[in-house]
């Protein structure tokens, strides 16, 4: 019977802990924002804007002050170390496939805010709102 008790004991206090130890790791939340949230985030120019479509997407047209890392490079992970963590950063893709890959990757590296376009560049241009290219 102690042993049973021991056995039980240990195994709870491995859970708590390990409970614990994975929300400290949560060093970042990843935010969902809609366009017109975005557009507030850009006047203020509180944000790193980051593509991640490809180069010919970037070219085809893209939000005014954005970067171009693409998430199929195969140097994406140190391209994105580049970025400052420790500023808010947001990320969009097409339609929010590639964006929502990288943001998460982005929360495991240690940013501190990331937000993620909702609907990506095609909800973007579908509010009306301009590109450049």
């Amino acid at each position: 019977m102690k042993i049973k008790t021991i056995v039980t004991i240990t195994v709870f206090s491995l859970l708590l802990f390990n409970c614990k130890d994975s929300n400290n790791n949560d060093t970042a939340a990843v935010e969902l924002i809609t366009v017109e949230e975005m557009d507030s985030l850009l006047e203020l120019e509180k944000v790193q804007l980051v593509d991640v479509r490809t180069p010919q997407e970037y070219a085809e047209g893209h939000i005014e002050g954005a970067i171009n890392i693409d998430f199929s490079d195969e140097n994406f992970e140190t391209l994105i170390s580049e970025v400052d963590k420790s500023k808010p950063v947001a990320v969009y893709c097409g339609r929010g496939g590639r964006s929502g890959k990288c943001s998460a990757y982005m929360k495991k590296a240690g940013f501190t805010k990331i937000y993620d376009l909702d609907g990506g560049i095609t909800e973007w241009k579908y509010k009306g709102k301009e590109t450049v290219k």
